[in-house]
């Protein structure tokens, strides 16, 4: 049985993928998605167990094809106060470091260990920076670059978007 969080992730990949029709059939329980038009149609047909979490996945539906206007706008309310600690025309040489897909931002490989980078820290191309969790996969992300972390733009434990700036980096 998927969970509430698999189900929004799953409908964030099928939202931002070129399919139109997604269908998902595990333990008795059958998701399909469809996107006919702008607004995407999602129809959970649960077990008897999965009843209680039917309502929470369509209205997550509703919220997801909402989110995505909205998802700029949160993005470049968060840049903008970076931009202005960091300077703006600093920031037009500043390579952004994004995040390649949507899950749960790590700064370090585990709790108790210090963080993979800071600002001030030199990298290089196949430094890793950070992990995306996606679906209980810990993804390494590389910093694609070589320079100085300049700044950290997601917090630990954070849900990231795919594509939102998670450094800047001076190269």
């Amino acid at each position: 049985m998927l969970k509430v969080q698999e189900i929004r992730e799953l409908i964030k990949l099928v939202d931002q993928s070129s399919i139109d029709e997604f269908v998902y059939e595990n333990e008795g329980s059958k998701i399909k998605m469809k996107k006919t038009s702008p607004l995407a149609v999602s129809s959970v047909q649960p077990v008897v167990q999965a009843a209680p979490q039917a309502a929470p996945a369509e209205s997550q539906t509703v919220q997801v094809e909402v989110s995505p206007p909205i998802a700029p706008a949160q993005e470049s309310k968060q840049e903008v106060p970076k931009a202005e600690s960091v300077g703006e025309a600093d920031t037009a040489n500043l390579h952004k470091i994004t995040s390649p897909m949507v899950g749960t931002f790590y700064a370090s490989p585990s709790p108790d260990a210090d963080a993979y980078v800071k600002p001030g820290s030199k990298v290089s191309k196949d430094s890793i920076v950070c992990i995306v969790e996606a679906m209980k996969l810990f993804n390494e992300i590389e910093a694609e670059v070589e320079g100085e972390i300049v700044e950290v733009l997601a917090k630990n434990g954070q849900l990231v978007e795919y594509g939102q700036p998670l450094f800047l980096v001076k190269p």
